[in-house]
């Protein structure tokens, strides 16, 4: 194997582990009650975007994206 594929396994690997702290990390999606009742539509719940969690989803959907090109990558034998 050569150098750069152990390179990007290594990369991969390394995006693998922090793709999943980072889902760990998440709060769950259900809403409860507050949901019906439009709780979800106060000041927090529309710059959602800029809190911690906000961040993460961001985070979270580059990792994933990065992830599966490390794999199609991987997995077309250029080198």
């Amino acid at each position: 194997m050569s150098a750069i594929r152990w390179i990007v396994t290594i990369v991969m690997i390394i995006v693998s582990l922090a793709l999943t702290a980072l889902v760990l990390m998440q709060e769950g999606k259900s809403h409860g009650l507050g949901a019906i009742a439009g709780a979800a539509e106060t000041y927090w719940g529309r710059n959602k975007g800029r809190t911690m969690e906000g961040r993460l989803v961001k985070i979270t959907a580059v990792l994933v994206a990065v992830f599966f090109a490390l794999a199609i990558l991987l997995n077309m034998n250029i080198f």
